[in-house]
C-alpha cells in the first residue's frame, strides 16, 4: 500500500497556459493531508518494538523485513516520526566519513569537546559518570590515592561526536506487525474528506473556480 495512494485527491483551479476552458481544474494529490500517528498512542508501549537500524538498511528494505511489504516504508518513517530522510535517517559508514571530510576538512580528528570517563572505588561505587563535558584540566581526588589528583578526562574529536549523532539515529520505534492493519484503516478513517462545499466525494475535494466567479 503507497503512501500516496492513501492520499486522498484534490481538484485544483488549473494554472496552465495552455487550458482549453476556464472551467478546467487539475487534478493533484493533498499533501497536507498528511497523518500521523495518535498522540495518545505515541507513548504505549504495546504497540511498538524498539528497532536498530543496522548499516547501509532503508526504510523499504526494514518494511519488506517486518512487514513484508517494501512499499509500507512510509509506516516505518511515520511511526519513527521521520519527515527528512536526508538529515534524520543514518548514514552508512561511507557516507558518514564523507560528510565529515567535507563538514570538517582538515579539521576532522581535531578535538571538539572534552568529557569525563567513568571513575570508581575500590567497592565499586560510582565516583564520577562517564560522558560529561568538562575542561581539559578538569581532575578530581583519586580514590584509590587521596593524596593525588585524577585527570579522568578523554577528548572527542569531530569525527566521533558525528559518529555519536549518527548512531542515535539508528534508535527507533517500530509498529509491531499485528498492529498494521488496524493502523491502515485508521490512516484511511483519516485521510478521508467529510463533507464541506468542496466535498465532491471522501477522496477528492475541489477548489472554487475563481475565473467564473462574477464580479
Amino acid at each position: 500500500m503507497s503512501y500516496f495512494r492513501e492520499i486522498p485527491d484534490l481538484d485544483y483551479q488549473s494554472p496552465l497556459t495552455d487550458r482549453i476552458s476556464s472551467t478546467q481544474f487539475v487534478r493533484i494529490k493533498n499533501i497536507f493531508r498528511r497523518v500521523k500517528i495518535r498522540d495518545d498512542l505515541e507513548t504505549s508501549f504495546i504497540l511498538f518494538n524498539k528497532y536498530i537500524i543496522l548499516e547501509n538498511s532503508r526504510p523499504d528494505t526494514i518494511a519488506e523485513e517486518l512487514y513484508g511489504q517494501s512499499d509500507l516504508d512510509w509506516i516505518i518513517l511515520t511511526v519513527a516520526e521521520i519527515t527528512n530522510v536526508r538529515d534524520q535517517w543514518p548514514l552508512n559508514s561511507k557516507d558518514l566519513y564523507r560528510f565529515c571530510d567535507s563538514k570538517y576538512g582538515n579539521n576532522i580528528n581535531d578535538i571538539r569537546f572534552y568529557e569525563t570517563t567513568e571513575v570508581r572505588d575500590s567497592k565499586n561505587r560510582l565516583i564520577l559518570p562517564a560522558e560529561k563535558v568538562v575542561d581539559a584540566s578538569f581532575t578530581i581526588t583519586n580514590p584509590f590515592f587521596p593524596t593525588q589528583n585524577l585527570n579522568p578526562v578523554v577528548g572527542i574529536t569531530n569525527y566521533e561526536h558525528e559518529t555519536r549523532l549518527n548512531e542515535q539515529k539508528r534508535k527507533i520505534n517500530v509498529l509491531k506487525p499485528i498492529y498494521l492493519q488496524q493502523v491502515l484503516n485508521d490512516v484511511r478513517d483519516i485521510a478521508y474528506y467529510t463533507k464541506s462545499s468542496q466535498y465532491v466525494n471522501n477522496t477528492l475535494i475541489r477548489t472554487e473556480n475563481t475565473r467564473n466567479k462574477m464580479l
